[in-house]
């Protein structure tokens, strides 16, 4: 039995399309809260502005690479020019908990969470963190 060529052309398109890589484009930064993330910029950044200085902070290490760090869960954006204003970087910034060694444990609304590598211990929360997890716990 021949097959239409229509239906085997549709057949090869979306089969091709089942293994094409993932788009990335506008993907954003990860960061993990309480940790620093290095950025390697394509040439040398004059100006450099965070969105929300809770969510995230970025310290210049030298006019090519920046360190950023989460310090309050959630999203923002982090926006870098160089010295003409052209921006090398304008991109989304999701900080997020670090899932693994970490245990949370609800207590109607209160919400505590352990350290466990291995043994579990009370985590260190900066008052970003607190902030967040208050805002969380509120609705907003």
């Amino acid at each position: 039995m021949a097959v239409p060529k229509p239906l085997l052309l549709a057949a090869a398109v979306f089969g091709l399309a089942a293994f094409a890589p993932p788009a990335e484009a506008g993907a954003g930064i990860e960061v993990t809260m309480n940790q620093a993330r290095i950025l390697k910029l394509a040439r040398d950044a004059d100006t450099i502005v965070v969105g929300n200085p809770l969510i995230a902070d970025a310290a210049v290490q030298d006019a090519s690479t920046i360190v950023l760090t989460g310090k309050g869960f959630g999203v923002t954006n982090l926006v870098v020019l160089d010295r003409d204003g052209s921006p090398i970087i304008d991109e989304q910034i999701t900080v997020v908990r670090q899932a693994t060694s970490t245990v949370r444990i609800y207590r109607r609304s209160q919400v505590q969470t352990m350290s466990c590598t291995p043994y579990c211990e009370g985590a260190f929360k900066s008052e970003a963190e607190r902030l967040s997890e208050t805002e969380i716990s509120s609705g907003q």
